[in-house]
């Protein structure tokens, strides 16, 4: 029974350290977002530099087709419509592939953008890649960008039931564009 106990202790040991190992840096409020050059659910390529001058709200979600991702996506696609009366654009970003997430998009009737970052490099350099050895997945959390390039927030502990009614009144506040 103690071989039993010490090799799982040891294997939850093993997977909180190669976690911190490949723990990054995130970036702070006020920097520069970092680049991405992704592919969406349809197959087409987006950047950063595409949403130069517009408000962008990223988000970045565990897996396609999960219980708390399709609680988080089916929300904001039900709020769809207020981001886009103030003018604000949403992109959602996983580790899933490209198929992955044009199955997820067309289950829910996603509206919006999901890019698949598949090399894991985006959410890396986010700060939010979850490296547990056998897998690698994006953490919730995500970051509002203003239109020139810059974070001006950055959510670490998201509720999907409740985060895009919060992004969406942070960013009505941002730009002074009230319900």
């Amino acid at each position: 029974m103690h071989k039993f106990i010490s090799i799982g202790v040891i294997a939850a040991a093993l997977l909180i350290a190669a976690s911190l190992l490949n723990a990054s840096e995130q970036p702070a409020v006020g920097s520069e977002a970092p680049n991405f050059h992704l592919q969406d659910q349809n197959g087409d390529w987006h950047r950063l530099e595409d949403y130069r001058g517009e408000w962008l709200a990223i988000y970045f979600y565990p897996k396609d087709d999960t219980p708390g991702c399709t609680t988080q996506a089916c929300s904001i696609r039900d709020n769809m419509y207020a981001f886009e009366a103030i003018g604000a654009k949403i992109v959602g970003i996983s580790v899933d592939s490209v198929s992955s997430h044009k199955d997820f998009s067309d289950k829910y009737k996603l509206p919006f953008i999901l890019l698949a970052d598949e090399s894991a490099d985006v959410a890396q350099r986010y700060g939010v890649l979850r490296n547990l050895v056998v897998t690698k997945m994006a953490k919730r959390e995500s970051f509002i960008v203003n239109p020139e390039g810059v974070i001006v927030k950055h959510y670490r502990n998201v509720d999907p039931e409740t985060h895009t009614e919060m992004v969406l009144g942070d960013l009505q506040d941002m730009m002074g564009a009230g319900p």
